[in-house]
């Protein structure tokens, strides 16, 4: 059992020195061609040489457009890789030149290419794993529709099949994430004034890929991808005591109909303020059992997690004696920051000194660094 310990700890040492050893990844993501994300690589790489680091282009499709061919100029360049495919010569990025120079950040466009036939990896996003592994550090791009996990959404959107994708994990792995984000509009600009592709293609485009209604859905999933991993950062890579806790409410109601109401009305109101999640909780005791409650109460009841459900509330429901425990795990669950309750029926001076449900459920919200709203 020791030797296991041992050989876990270095294990894990050695992780941590291999991580620390690889290179950083950053990627340019956009909802289409055209956005920008080539464009603002190559500004970056500017100021990084501007400021003493060592970057180069490895691979930069420039796509014969004028503003981004300029911003070419100046950067230290690691020459293509010339092969014969099929009877014709074409172009890959060189891996093993790349490694070879071992640049301290290396520019890699297209990160969802198919390379040639005879190339050491099948895809350039395997060559982007190489070079981080070797310490190199990575600076990308791709478009949202390359996405392996909503293939088929975009096929929806689009009607066109997207063969060349990422998985994933590429982009759980990436250091950074920067969406480059235009309106419609902007987009259809862009590709109306030559910006995008050449004359001979604009009127095709316009009646295809960029039309308004596609171009939002593909700027929505694009905006709640690097959402999702912002998101996913947060959690996996934030110590929870440093972690500062989005506002999540917790409306508990009883059975008590007009108390109910103005809890699940006003926690709705909060939680549209802060644009916040929020739940309400009933715990029912077995004095509040189907059994023994009336007819009436169960309607209002009914309704009550009704009205919850309309305005946008999660509804949880709990069989339990223990309504102070049960509260507090449900809050420590879900992590909730504030509670919302009624105004006690008794005074409140009373209710401190005699109700042991409340004295705990105080005692406990203190310790847990809840906040605890009372609603008249």
């Amino acid at each position: 059992m020791e030797e296991e310990q041992k050989e876990e700890s270095v294990r894990h040492f050695l992780d941590l020195v291999k991580k620390s050893r690889r290179g950083k990844l950053k990627i340019y993501i956009g909802m289409s061609a055209g956005v920008g994300k080539t464009y603002r690589m190559l500004q970056e790489s500017h100021a990084l040489l501007r400021n003493g680091v060592e970057v180069c282009i490895g691979y930069v499709e420039t796509h014969k457009r004028v503003e981004t061919e300029a911003l070419v100029a100046g950067l230290p360049l690691i020459p293509r890789r010339k092969i014969f495919y099929r009877g014709k010569e074409i172009e890959e990025m060189d891996l093993k030149a790349i490694l070879n120079r071992h640049p301290e950040i290396v520019i890699v466009d297209e990160l969802a290419h198919t390379n040639a036939e005879g190339s050491k990896n099948s895809k350039r996003w395997q060559d982007v794993f190489d070079l981080l592994e070797a310490g190199i550090s990575v600076i990308s791009a791709v478009n949202i529709q390359h996405l392996e996990s909503i293939n088929e959404e975009i096929e929806q959107i689009t009607g066109i099949a997207v063969t060349e994708r990422i998985p994933d994990k590429i982009l759980e792995l990436a250091d950074e994430i920067v969406n480059i984000d235009l309106t419609a509009d902007e987009l259809v600009t862009r590709l109306k004034e030559g910006k995008i592709y050449d004359q001979s293609k604009i009127e095709r485009a316009l009646g295809n890929f960029f039309q308004s209604d596609k171009i939002l859905q593909l700027r929505e999933l694009a905006l709640k991808e690097v959402v999702h991993q912002v998101e996913r950062k947060i959690q996996t890579e934030i110590p929870k005591s440093i972690k500062l806790r989005p506002e999540r409410f917790l409306a508990c109601i009883s059975s008590n109909a007009e108390t109910a109401g103005v809890v699940i009305r006003k926690t709705a109101r909060l939680a549209s303020y802060y644009r916040s999640p929020w739940m309400v909780l009933y715990v029912q005791s077995d004095s509040e059992s189907m059994e023994r409650i009336k007819l009436d109460k169960q309607r209002h009841l009914i309704n009550h997690f009704k009205l919850a459900t309309e305005l946008g509330a999660e509804v949880i429901k709990i069989k339990s004696n223990a309504i102070t425990k049960t509260i507090i795990d449900i809050a420590s669950e879900k992590e909730i920051t504030t509670i919302c309750i009624g105004k006690p029926h008794l005074n409140i001076f009373q209710v401190i000194l005699r109700t042991a449900v409340f004295n705990g459920l105080l005692k406990n919200l203190a310790m847990k660094n809840i906040d605890l709203v009372i609603l008249s």
